[in-house]
């Protein structure tokens, strides 16, 4: 029996281990901080299941923070009574992770300004796809409008507390 590991089962371990992190800190995140919102007839909900979304996204890339906000804000649709959002949320959010850590990854510039931009552009695609996945459920172009100002600040809060601190959590992570 062999008991020693080559540095690509090692190096597959730590990656395996970050993504279970980190889905498990988006959903925590997710599900027990968070304000529900009266708003319109949907209603809403502000999170902060964002926060370790882009940590992941800005510390370990595209596809970690892509897995990272698929599976763990759909885990938390999936048995917070949301379940219909769930296939929205899994691509929306895996979408919002994949673009702001590539952008992260991959836009040259001060660290700090490009992640900025790696949030707007994550809000952007969080406003869209959330937009038209309200207009499916509701079969309703007005009322989607009211979760907009929700995922602004879910977003908007996000970033003002990841980019200061991602600097700093970078130079300490564990390297995958």
């Amino acid at each position: 029996m062999n008991s020693t590991y080559s540095p690509r089962e090692s190096t597959k371990i730590k990656a395996l281990s970050m993504h279970a992190l980190f889905i498990a800190l988006t959903f925590v995140a997710t599900m027990f901080i968070n304000i529900k919102l009266p708003i319109m007839g949907n209603g809403g909900l502000i999170h902060l299941g964002n926060v370790p979304l882009f940590i992941a996204a800005f510390i370990y890339g595209k596809k970690t923070g892509a897995i990272a906000g698929a599976f763990g804000m759909g885990l938390f649709d999936l048995i917070s009574g949301w379940t219909a959002w769930a296939p929205f949320t899994f691509i929306i959010v895996g979408a919002m992770g994949f673009l702001a850590g590539l952008i992260s990854e991959k836009a040259p510039g001060k660290r700090a300004l490009v992640n900025i931009l790696a949030v707007v552009a994550a809000l952007i695609v969080k406003i869209v796809g959330y937009y038209f996945a309200e207009v499916i459920l509701y079969g309703n172009w007005i009322v989607p409008l009211g979760s907009i100002p929700g995922n602004v600040m879910q977003v908007v809060i996000a970033g003002i507390i990841v980019v200061p601190l991602v600097g700093r959590l970078k130079n300490r992570a564990v390297q995958i």
